[in-house]
């Protein structure tokens, strides 16, 4: 087993289930010490599995879709551990799969708020507190559905990942800090602990939500969804040294879709 994080503070928000949690495990067991952001009470369950495999986690329960929750999840990493050396944006996803003359201006509201003010906000929490020390790395999980059917809103959010990425990277490469991104694939996880919306299922067409699992199997070259072992590798090979000299990018990882 590598120690590529050892000794390093990482937040990861969305930790409680899913990428977030395969990363969250991961980092932990290369030394990271990890602070799990997610509302969901199974993120209680993460630190507790991360403790009893030998690993350092602790968790935070606040509203990321906020300023001020972002800001608070950051000063919480450093009143734990003294600063925070990486940070993984992984909150967002779909919470509506339709066409988009289907979407209600509130849905479109909500879709915008989930997938791209938590990665916006929180970039600009972390890079307060990495500035001063010149050191510091951000890796945001966009998405390959940048390119896609039925997700026009979300499309939009991660596309805003994408520019975020590229642009915050140029502003802070010559003080010490790489941004990039992956953009992951259809990606095989359990059924979630807590759903993105409890009532979509009646909200939407069963066929809406199909046109996607088609459109993202046939976009892929290998023909199929990939694990979690590998979304979470390529993040935590941009988090880590490894990838020193990378910065600015957003990596598609996407069995050959390139989004």
């Amino acid at each position: 087993m590598t120690r590529r994080f050892d000794d390093k503070v990482m937040v990861v928000t969305g930790a409680a289930q899913g990428i977030g949690r395969r990363v969250a495990e991961r980092a932990a067991s290369e030394g990271a010490n990890v602070l799990i952001v997610d509302r969901s009470p199974a993120r209680n369950e993460v630190v507790k599995a991360i403790r009893a495999a030998g690993g350092m986690a602790q968790a935070i329960s606040v509203n990321l879709e906020t300023w001020a929750g972002c800001d608070k999840a950051m000063q919480k990493a450093v009143d734990l551990w003294g600063r925070i050396d990486i940070l993984i944006n992984n909150v967002g996803g779909t919470i509506w799969a339709k066409p988009f003359e289907h979407y209600q201006p509130k849905q479109i509201e909500a879709e915008i708020s989930r997938s791209l003010f938590p990665t916006l906000y929180c970039c600009r929490a972390a890079i307060e507190r990495m500035l001063p020390r010149e050191s510091g790395v951000i890796v945001n999980v966009s998405s390959i559905a940048t390119r896609g059917l039925n997700r026009v809103p979300y499309a939009a959010a991660k596309g805003g990942v994408n520019a975020i990425t590229a642009s915050l990277a140029w502003e802070v490469a010559e003080r010490g800090i790489r941004v990039v991104a992956t953009a992951p694939g259809g990606t095989e996880a359990p059924p979630r602990v807590t759903p993105r919306n409890p009532n979509a299922a009646e909200e939407q067409r069963e066929d809406w939500y199909q046109t996607i699992v088609d459109q993202t199997i046939q976009s892929s070259f290998m023909k199929r969804y990939g694990t979690l072992d590998e979304q979470a590798g390529p993040i935590l090979f941009l988090a880590s040294d490894d990838a020193s000299y990378i910065t600015g990018v957003t990596v598609p990882v996407g069995g050959g879709d390139l989004g």
